[in-house]
This record gives C-alpha cells, sequence and structure tokens, in this order.
C-alpha cells in the first residue's frame, strides 16, 4: 500500500473515517502491538460522545472551544491509509496551541506516513496562526515515542501509572514543539 494523498477530513467522509478508527482501534493492546490508546481491549472502539464532539469540531472555527481539524491520507484506491487531527486545548488561555492526534494503518507503519502526516498539520497550524502542536502518548509506545522526536517533538514531562488499562498501569508522556519550522 502506497499512501497518494493527503486531505482535509470532509464531514461527509466522517462516518467512512470512523470506519477506518475503529479498525485501527481494534488493534490496541493486542500482543503483536500493545496499547496505543488509554482505552480497554473491550472497549477498542472510539467511543459514542467522543464521535459526536469529533464531527461538531469538524464545523467550529479555529480558536474557538471544541474546534478541530483533522487530515486522511489515501491510497490510489481512496482507502484511508492514515489520519491526523488537532484540536484545540479546553483551558483557557491556551489559544495559541493544539493537541496532535494521529494513526498509521498496520501496513504502512515505519515507512515516513506518519512524519508526513505530522510535517502536513505543522504546516497548518503554522499557516493558522497556532504557535505550539502539544500531544500526549502512552509512555510504552516506544515507537510512536520515536516517530514524534524525529519530528521536533521534545518531552516536557511524564505522569507514572497515569492509566490502569487491563489491570496494567501505565504512564503518560507529555511532548511540544513550536509549529514554525525552526
Amino acid at each position: 500500500m502506497q499512501a497518494h494523498s493527503i486531505e482535509a477530513l470532509s464531514p461527509v467522509d466522517f462516518d467512512e473515517f470512523i470506519t477506518y478508527l475503529d479498525d485501527h482501534l481494534r488493534e490496541n493492546g493486542s500482543p503483536d502491538v500493545g496499547y496505543f490508546q488509554p482505552l480497554s481491549r473491550s472497549a477498542a472502539s472510539f467511543p459514542e460522545e467522543r464521535k459526536v464532539a469529533f464531527r461538531a469540531g469538524l464545523e467550529i472555527a479555529v480558536g474557538e472551544p471544541g474546534w478541530r481539524r483533522a487530515w486522511v491520507a489515501r491510497g490510489a484506491e481512496q482507502q484511508i491509509l492514515g489520519h491526523i487531527d488537532l484540536r484545540g486545548h479546553a483551558e483557557r488561555y491556551a489559544a495559541h496551541r493544539c493537541l496532535l492526534g494521529m494513526g498509521v494503518h498496520r501496513d504502512l507503519r515505519r515507512q515516513g506516513l506518519g512524519a508526513a502526516l505530522i510535517e502536513h498539520a505543522r504546516v497548518w497550524a503554522a499557516s493558522s496562526e497556532l504557535e505550539w502542536l502539544d500531544l500526549q502518548v502512552l509512555s510504552n509506545n516506544q515507537a510512536a515515542l520515536a516517530l514524534y522526536e524525529q519530528a521536533g517533538f521534545v518531552r516536557v514531562g511524564e505522569v507514572p501509572h497515569m492509566f490502569k488499562i487491563d489491570g496494567h498501569a501505565f504512564s503518560y508522556t507529555t511532548m511540544t514543539r513550536p509549529c514554525s519550522s525552526q
């Protein structure tokens, strides 16, 4: 599979996106992949209340509470191969920053698609007058940590044992980078 294009997620394509996302989340906690989201194996789909907020956020102006933007990477047959999304922080006075979330289809990991998605979102954020990209990642997700560090993110903190999922404790790492290319 090769990525063909990166395009903005349209509200019209939202149901297709959720199908892709649910497939992606079914791997969470599997023996082959490990945990990459703070979700139990028994709850390995995108929660309904988050779907509603995500869809609504696509229509909210950047800078307003609840805004979100997302992009999908599509293959030659228009299938979704990966995604990246940015959303505003809930905290007041943090409108110059945004939170990043992403995922890449299992068949394309470690082939550069994640880096391309991050760069696409970074350029968009910088052109939208956002100053910082922030993210949180389960501290055991070494592949994601390496990808983010390669993309210029730095670790700024860790909450030990933040989550207790399926009987296992997981720490949570916070990372950040400026939107400018410097």
